[in-house]
């Protein structure tokens, strides 16, 4: 799984510093388990984050506090690099990205979708913040053209589709904001899934996409 579509600067400094919403964080983590480039743009805004935090002048902590705060991260298990080195590749083609399991087991075969239109099938996952889901669209199919309120970040997992922005496979991204309006259409062959995450509904151009908007909680 190659990646030609890559997250923005802006999302890997956000996932850096830890202020993505859930969501995000789940669809930054499964592009980062497969691609080497960004995984590199990561340690970058890391360092760009270090540096930040160097220059900040703080109160100094009293001598108990200082202590207890030794002996929590004393405590604390090491946090795991894996988003920062490249993962053990696994061929398994039902084999879902690794950061996703929490959110919906490790199978696509595992999978139990949820029709909302004609070759259209979600699954919605329960997070803290953000919207969070899969989506699996038959081949040869159109989404309707919409914009966002805010925030999309999608990735491709099976399958592929065109829209004005190009061509997404999988591996690719699709790091949007609320400025871009497209329609993307799925291209022949097998059926396109992937995972996305918002932080605001969607705005479909359409009467028929809006009207059925709340039932389907896009």
């Amino acid at each position: 799984m190659n990646s030609y579509h890559h997250l923005d600067s802006s999302t890997l400094i956000g996932y850096s510093a830890g202020s993505l919403p859930e969501a995000f964080r789940a669809v930054v983590s499964a592009h980062l388990s497969i691609c080497a480039h960004c995984r590199t743009q990561l340690l970058d805004a890391d360092r760009v984050g270090g540096q930040l935090m160097s220059q900040q002048e703080g109160v100094p902590l009293p001598a108990a506090a200082r202590d207890s705060l030794l002996k929590r991260l004393a405590q604390s298990p090491v946090s795991s690099p894996a988003h920062r080195e490249a993962p053990p590749r696994v061929h398994d083609p039902d084999r879902l990205p690794e950061p996703l399991w929490p959110y919906f087991g490790r199978s696509y075969s595992g999978l139990r979708w949820r029709t909302i239109g004609p070759g259209v099938h979600h699954i919605r996952s329960q997070v803290r913040d953000g919207n969070l889901m899969l989506l699996r669209i038959a081949p040869g199919r159109s989404v309707p053209m919409h914009s966002h309120g805010g925030n999309e970040l999608t990735m491709i997992l099976q399958g592929a589709y065109d829209d004005s922005l190009g061509h997404f496979a999988p591996g690719d991204v699709a790091d949007l904001d609320c400025d871009i309006e497209h329609q993307p259409a799925t291209s022949p062959g097998v059926p396109c899934v992937c995972v996305a995450a918002t932080d605001l509904p969607l705005r479909f151009s359409g009467w028929l996409a809006r009207a059925l908007q709340p039932l389907f909680k896009m």
